[in-house]
């Protein structure tokens, strides 16, 4: 792979993240506006490959630690995959 290539892949993978994070923010906005249900939320923070997970419940603490191993994973694929092609 070229460095714009990469770069290309990165910039890419923000883009669509911060996209995900806008269309969370909508969709709780939606949500709690009809008062018929209760809204859950939580957060991953990665420092390196050490995930912090967060939640208001169980449930989505539970999904967020799979998201998170989901993470390392890509992390870990993304750290050694250049060295594979050497």
């Amino acid at each position: 792979m070229t460095d714009s290539t990469i770069f290309n892949i990165g910039l890419l993978l923000v883009v669509a993240g911060f996209a995900i994070g806008i269309m969370a923010v909508i969709i709780a906005v939606l949500r709690s506006a009809r008062g018929s249900e209760s809204v859950r939320g939580g957060g991953v923070i990665m420092i390196g490959p050490v995930p912090i997970v967060f939640g208001t419940d169980s449930g989505s603490a539970r999904m967020l630690i799979l998201l998170a191993i989901v993470l390392m994973a890509v992390a870990l694929l993304f750290t050694f995959l250049p060295m594979m092609w050497r």
